[in-house]
């Protein structure tokens, strides 16, 4: 069994999947669009991660407010996760994101990665931090 974990944002998903045995959580890529309402190719590159890695539960970031309530970003992830649930099948559990962003940048930070490339990077490991989170809970 593996799990998939996922970043929504408006233009991108940043995806990490576990190892088999859920104890760590690896970047896989960035799925990238032209605009926030096009998320058909997107939804297909999820259901191939689906079929390839032979996930059987998505984690996707909740993005709630630093002060816990739910912003117009929440309801957007909540369609997304809905929409995501029809197409692969799979159950997808929300979870908590906050501060994952500011994470992800940090650790490039400390890693050297100059501040015009951390973009390129900053999706996919906010997935990892998230789906690494949800890993250490269920443990």
């Amino acid at each position: 069994m593996r799990i998939l974990g996922l970043d929504y944002g408006t233009k991108t998903v940043g995806v990490a999947v576990s190892d088999p045995l859920l104890i760590t959580a690896q970047g896989v890529e960035i799925i990238r669009r032209d605009s926030e309402n096009k998320i058909r190719k997107t939804l297909q590159r999820i259901e191939e991660l689906v079929k390839e890695y032979e996930v059987e539960k998505i984690v996707l970031g909740y993005p709630k407010n630093m002060n816990g309530t739910d912003g117009e970003r929440a309801e957007k992830t909540l369609e997304f996760k809905d929409t995501v649930e029809r197409r692969t099948g799979v159950p997808v559990v929300m979870w908590d994101e906050r501060l994952t962003t500011v994470s992800a940048d940090k650790v490039m930070m400390e890693s050297g990665i100059r501040r015009e490339n951390r973009k390129e990077f900053v999706d996919e490991i906010a997935a990892m931090f998230i789906l690494q989170n949800y890993l250490e809970s269920i443990r």
